[in-house]
């Protein structure tokens, strides 16, 4: 790729600084306009290809325009298939749930009623802490230290970042914020800290209604709860009377491997939050899995118009059908996890710890550079030699990987190649710089 092929002069954007927010942001790291899509690979309007480890966020597990997925959507719409069906009973929504049911519930023992929210992810989590307030009679939320959970008044109360709840522009809560796994190292449990507080009658702390975590922090910085952190805060939660909520939104859909990020450690969430690749092709869909004994909404007293995406539910079957009714891309995804975990921490250990290590879980991996600025250049550079992908944590100094689960070991390799070279490029270049 050379610097004349790259469609990013001032005119080819004319039409989006004009009209469009300056709330923008990816674009912001990625200054081509794009046409189509396939696979691992975005190309941009003058045809150059760039791999794609963004994968909208997560939202595209299965790479863009999987070919089952989209067979089924064009039959589909083809027979003048319904669009929107609110929450009417209709064939595609039918065949979502037997799928979901046959294929993913009842063979994990798990039985949840499902509820469609709004499509997207802060709507799943907005549906989920309005029902655990509604059942405990509690307002208190336990949320963790660099969670996300959406930009929504209520989820945004429980999202960690100072950067995104300055712009409510009001207080949040009520929410109560307490350190992850492993924030302050390995030496202190901070699921006991937990445990404290919610045991002594003057911490401060009001007795929470629920409890929401995430098994991996994605937006946080791909930090990795360990299996018996996860165990001694679900007890804790329930010894306490609240409801534990996974939200599985972007760790899910078979990005750590198993379909549910939780299912490793054994857990039996009250509710789960899921969106992003939950319909598989990118279309909005949002879902909360509620155990069955806790859903005492009365009708209509939760809704959302666009609730009833049945254009979703038709590659929200498709998928389910196609990659989970076998272990075989669970398998494929542990297999390729490893090499993508092997190749980051070959990368990280050419520096000093103190410039970079690897980190994750799954599909769902980076590497910490310990700096923002660092981080921003690898993005740049990566994506200037054919690569897209994005920075991540608390100051943006992780860059993350998420590649389609079904990606060859070739692409794979060609993605980490390209990112090595763009970490040796700008951090050879500041240590230069430095001396």
């Amino acid at each position: 790729m050379t610097e004349e092929s790259r469609p990013d002069r001032e005119e080819d954007f004319a039409i989006f600084n004009h009209l469009e927010s300056e709330v923008r942001s990816y674009a912001r790291s990625y200054p081509v306009v794009f046409a189509t899509a396939r696979g691992a690979q975005l190309f941009a309007r003058d045809g150059t290809a760039y791999l794609d480890f963004l994968m909208g966020c997560s939202s595209l597990n299965y790479g863009h325009n999987p070919p089952a997925l989209k067979s089924a959507l064009i039959d589909y719409i083809a027979g003048d298939g319904i669009t929107h069906g609110l929450d009417l009973y209709n064939e595609a929504k039918e065949s979502f749930l037997r799928e979901l049911d046959e294929t993913i519930l009842r063979p994990r023992q798990l039985d949840y009623v499902v509820q469609f929210p709004g499509p997207t992810g802060a709507n799943a989590v907005e549906a989920a802490l309005k029902l655990a307030r509604k059942i405990t009679g509690r307002s208190n939320i336990i949320a963790f230290t660099n969670g996300f959970h959406g930009l929504s008044l209520g989820a945004l109360s429980c999202t960690g970042s100072r950067f995104h709840r300055a712009a409510a522009g009001q207080l949040l809560g009520p929410v109560t914020r307490l350190p992850y796994d492993g924030y302050f190292g390995s030496s202190v449990d901070t699921a006991d800290y937990l445990d404290h507080l919610l045991s002594d009658p003057s911490s401060g702390v009001d007795a929470p209604a629920a409890v929401i975590v995430e098994t991996v922090q994605g937006e946080g910085g791909l930090n990795v709860a360990g299996t018996e952190w996860l165990q001694n805060v679900a007890a804790i939660a329930r010894r306490h009377g609240a409801l534990l909520i996974v939200d599985d939104i972007q760790a899910g859909v078979g990005r750590t491997d198993a379909f549910f990020s939780f299912e490793g450690s054994g857990l039996r969430p009250d509710m789960v939050t899921m969106a992003k690749s939950i319909s598989g092709y990118g279309l909005p869909m949002a879902v909360v899995l509620i155990d069955r004994l806790l859903d005492v909404w009365q009708p209509g007293e939760h809704t959302g118009t666009f609730r009833g995406n049945c254009h979703a539910f038709v590659t929200a079957r498709a998928a389910l059908e196609h990659f989970w009714r076998t272990d075989s891309l669970a398998a494929s995804v542990k297999e390729k996890g490893n090499l993508l975990k092997s190749r980051l921490e070959q990368i990280a250990r050419k520096y000093d710890p103190s410039r970079a290590s690897a980190k994750g879980r799954g599909m769902m991996r980076g590497i910490d550079l310990k700096s923002g600025e660092i981080a921003s250049r690898v993005v740049r550079t990566a994506f200037q030699t054919g690569l897209i992908v994005e920075a991540a944590g608390p100051k943006d100094e992780v860059v993350k990987c998420l590649p389609p689960l079904v990606i060859g070991e070739n692409q794979l390799s060609q993605g980490l190649d390209i990112l090595e070279g763009a970490i040796d490029s700008v951090i050879g270049s500041a240590v230069n710089k430095a001396a």
